[in-house]
């Protein structure tokens, strides 16, 4: 169990108890992202301490914001790999986490983790971010929606805004240099009905690792605009 106690410790300093029957879900998760990445490409990191460290303690770090903590609702809008979203599951079992990507090899892979993992607060939707924050069932709905994906804040916040209920977070997880992203995606936060809460530093445990988390808080209804068509939003994003 040598990564039990790294990954103990990154739990207590965002309030969090890790369980051994958590941690062995975070191990059986690893193995089989390891094993299907040799079929699919799900991560470029594939050694035990940096999915550890880089994946599962990145991803932890979500609990800094209190957004997270206590939403009893959560969609991870283009998930790949399933990051943030499973390890939310896992150490929250009490909140509905929905797994929304747009390649389907990908759901599959993350079916098979929610089944060895039994995890009963997953469900899994194979949809572009665009289509998805069009259903009714799914607009509008969530406590909170995340994203750890690289596209740039006016970008993200077009994908994932959409499907916060109003007084609900986007909350998204960010490189270091988030500053110049923020200036740039102003407009767009803003329009979609958005209102920048707070940016919370984050370090990595036995790394120089730091990274941002970023929450938007959802202040009015989106317009029936947005989200644009596929395309669209990343060639001429809202500036």
């Amino acid at each position: 169990m040598e990564y039990f106690q790294l990954m103990k410790e990154a739990c207590e300093e965002v309030g969090l108890e890790l369980t051994e029957d958590q941690y062995n879900k975070f191990i059986d998760y690893m193995k089989l992202l390891q094993e299907w990445n040799e079929k699919i490409n799900l991560t470029a990191i594939t050694e035990d301490e940096d999915v550890i460290k880089k994946h599962f303690i990145d991803c932890i770090k979500i609990f800094k914001s209190n957004a997270v903590k206590n939403a009893k609702s959560i969609i991870d809008v283009g998930t790949g790999a399933g990051f943030p979203g499973l390890p939310i599951a896992i150490m929250n079992p009490d909140v509905k986490v929905v797994l929304l990507d747009s390649l389907n090899k990908r759901i599959n892979f993350l079916n098979a983790v929610v089944s060895k993992l039994e995890l009963k607060n997953v469900e899994t939707i194979h949809s572009r971010a665009e289509d998805g924050a069009r259903n009714v069932k799914l607009r509008e709905k969530f406590d909170v929606a995340t994203s750890r994906a690289v596209a740039n804040m006016a970008v993200l916040s077009e994908f994932c805004m959409p499907y916060v209920k109003v007084n609900g977070y986007f909350v998204a997880l960010k490189g270091p240099s988030i500053e110049d992203e923020l200036k740039e995606g102003q407009k767009a936060i803003v329009t979609l009905g958005g209102s920048l809460e707070r940016v919370i530093e984050v370090t990595i445990e036995e790394t120089n690792l730091k990274h941002n988390i970023v929450e938007i808080k959802k202040i009015s209804k989106c317009p029936k605009t947005y989200p644009r068509k596929a395309g669209t939003i990343t060639k001429k994003p809202i500036k």
